[in-house]
């Protein structure tokens, strides 16, 4: 890839002066000064992402939750899935491969010295006696019961519910009799709040019978979120696949496209490292936290705010309160600059609007396969790879809508804009301008990928960060990257969403 396109391009893709740039004299204590401020933000920043990356191995990973919550989802539309497709969404044995699933769970979780959450063993102890094993599943439920009541991993309605449970007979047997009324089975099921399957489990071996808890509807409804989890997806990346392999046919044949100019801040390294680990880790990410989560939370307690949405509000100020200092410092430095080239400094150039979202749709669809092929290599090499970002595993266990607004107003809307700003606005064209297009694109990835602090994300957030950088070099356009991130954090989210609902 080629940073350079006519004359102007070229000048800008070298650091040579443009039209409206600041040619003011520097003085040389300042950039002295700069220079070890450079420094010292960076070796702050270094300790941070190290400390980060390294403390995300013992964080829990939602990719845990998310393949129980798809196996649950395969239990409850087993009766209602043909059998080929059936065996296709669910597997021969869903039952058998939860089960499998929860015990493993519950062993990695007594491995590391902590005690299993009451519904892994409530939902694996109703499976068990659905399955004819009442001995090991009455062994289950005697470890909730005996929870104490302050007990962290169980609440109330979950230990009131094992010992309900040990007083039924177990589904299924000539035995079985309605522990309770099938509405305060209903309710007593509800009230545990931990997903559908154990809702389900729970109200028939409360009611005796699943007929009055609403079986089949749940059947149907888990059945239309299996075909949506598992189809739309796979029919995505198969139409990437194929506009992948088309790009690179068409590359072969024709040799590689020319790209746009390359424009953007004419800012030195020891600029970009100022923003970046000044601006966004020493300011943003350190800094900031510390001194606005008090003020936050005292906010939210003035008004009253508690529960889900609590949460919500809390990220989304958070959040904002990361992009102020990186932003304010980015004005300063532009304003500094004088007035930019045609489009801007940063170069969005959302208009046209449907070319930028065209870039973006198609950019997106074939970075899809590429990312899913260096999961799956990485789940083989390395299925332990630590946790992922702790906003995955609060958008998938909300179910409050005002709370997944404030999520989705954070991780669709504003980490696009900020983290393409950061990233592509002004990290990428700075580096090609020193290092080449390719390398430009390389670096900002890197950087991208490490910023977010998760091992185990690491492998495929890099092939994101080339696929943004990538069209950000092509396209010439910002706004195209942008609208890309914007487009994968969408399929994040509401792939989580359908999942936990």
């Amino acid at each position: 890839m080629s940073a350079g396109g006519g004359p102007e391009g070229g000048a800008r893709a070298r650091g040579g002066p443009v039209p409206g740039g600041s040619t003011r004299p520097r003085d040389p204590s300042a950039a002295g000064w700069k220079g070890l401020l450079a420094l010292l933000c960076l070796a702050i920043s270094l300790l941070l992402w190290i400390n980060g990356l390294l403390a995300s191995l013992d964080r829990p990973s939602v990719g845990d939750d998310l393949t129980r919550r798809q196996l649950e989802l395969a239990v409850l539309a087993a009766p209602e899935l043909p059998q080929p497709l059936g065996e296709a969404l669910a597997g021969s044995d869903p039952e058998v491969t939860l089960q499998e699933h929860l015990l493993q769970e519950i062993e990695r979780r007594q491995e590391a010295g902590q005690p299993a959450a009451a519904d892994l063993l409530l939902e694996r102890a109703l499976l068990l006696r659905r399955q004819q094993d009442r001995r090991q599943g009455d062994a289950l439920l005697e470890q909730v019961r005996a929870r104490p009541d302050d007990d962290p991993h169980s609440s109330a309605a979950e230990r009131q519910l094992a010992r309900d449970l040990l007083a039924a007979p177990a589904l299924d047997t000539a035995a079985a009799r309605p522990l309770l009324s099938p509405a305060e089975a209903r309710a007593q099921a509800a009230a545990l709040g931990r997903g559908p399957l154990l809702e389900q489990l729970s109200c028939a071996a409360l009611a005796g019978s699943p007929e009055p808890c609403g079986a089949a509807p749940a059947a149907r409804r888990a059945a239309r979120q299996l075909l949506v989890v598992n189809l739309l997806p796979a029919l995505i990346l198969l139409l990437g696949l194929g506009l992948l392999v088309r790009q690179l046919w068409l590359r072969w044949r024709q040799g590689p496209l020319p790209v746009a100019p390359l424009q953007g801040p004419l800012l030195s390294g020891v600029d970009v490292v100022l923003l970046v680990a000044g601006g966004f880790v020493v300011v943003g990410e350190l800094l900031t936290p510390v001194l606005l989560t008090p003020l936050v939370q005292r906010g939210l307690l003035l008004l009253g705010l508690t529960g889900p949405l609590r949460d919500g509000v809390t990220v989304v100020a958070l959040y904002l309160g990361l992009m102020a200092g990186p932003l304010v410092i980015l004005t300063l430095m532009l304003r500094g600059l004088g007035s930019g080239p045609a489009g801007g400094w940063l170069q969005f150039r959302w208009v046209p609007l449907g070319v930028t979202a065209r870039r973006a749709f198609v950019g997106f669809l074939m970075v899809l396969p590429l990312v899913s092929v260096v999961g799956w290599l990485q789940a083989q090499l390395w299925s332990d790879a630590g946790g992922s970002n702790p906003l995955l595993e609060l958008v998938l266990k909300s179910q409050n809508l005002p709370a997944l607004a404030c999520f989705a107003f954070t991780a669709i809307l504003l980490a696009p804009l900020f983290e393409e700003t950061i990233f592509r606005g002004v990290l990428l064209p700075v580096a090609a301008r020193e290092l080449g297009g390719a390398w430009g694109v390389v670096v900002s990835a890197a950087v991208f990928a490490v910023a977010h602090l998760s091992l185990g994300e690491l492998p495929a957030l890099f092939v994101l960060g080339l696929g943004l950088g990538w069209l950000r070099l092509s396209s010439g356009r910002l706004g195209a990257s942008v609208l890309m991130h914007a487009l994968w954090n969408a399929m994040t989210f509401s792939n989580l969403v359908l999942l936990g609902s």
